[in-house]
């Protein structure tokens, strides 16, 4: 029986599913950078804004955005886009991203961390945007980590604000 020339061979998918593993493994690297720095008695004692989500809805809420991203540059990678602008830029966000809990906790530093997540924000929606246009579902699967980076802005400003004497 002849293969289908339209159809993927076993070998190809199988070497997809590698590449999307790795693609969920540097965005959840990501994820696991920033729990070197977690909330701690610092952030317990902060004022903070009365719409303030528990704490307990951070870890499955980010863990979740980092898997849908992982999808989300998977979707572009297998556009033969390797090596591409969109690439990069996705990178640069994702170090943004991971640089955010070491500004906040690390350094304790909540002006440098509201500055780094209105860069995020903006890195966020560039990704979002050169991906909608290498392949339009990964562009869909970014808006979730878009509004979610956008509340984040807010919260941090806000925590800031009441923080700052």
């Amino acid at each position: 029986m002849q293969e289908d020339p339209g159809e993927p061979s076993e070998m190809a998918t199988i070497f997809s599913y590698v590449e999307l593993g790795i693609c969920l493994i540097i965005c959840l690297g990501a994820a696991l950078f920033g729990t070197l720095f977690m909330p701690g008695e610092l952030y317990e004692q902060l004022s903070k804004p009365s719409w303030t989500p528990p704490d307990s809805i951070f870890p499955p809420v980010w863990t979740i955005l980092y898997l849908m991203m992982g999808v989300a540059v998977w979707l572009v990678w297998q556009e033969k886009n390797r090596g591409s602008l969109v690439l990069w830029v996705f990178i640069g966000q994702l170090l943004v991203n991971a640089a955010w809990s070491w500004l906040f906790f690390g350094l304790k530093n909540l002006g440098l961390a509201f500055l780094d997540a209105v860069i995020l924000m903006l890195a966020i929606f560039i990704t979002a945007v050169l991906f909608w246009r290498k392949n339009r579902l990964a562009g869909i699967i970014m808006i979730p980590y878009f509004l979610w980076a956008s509340f984040a802005v807010a919260l941090n400003f806000a925590i800031w604000h009441l923080n700052t004497n």
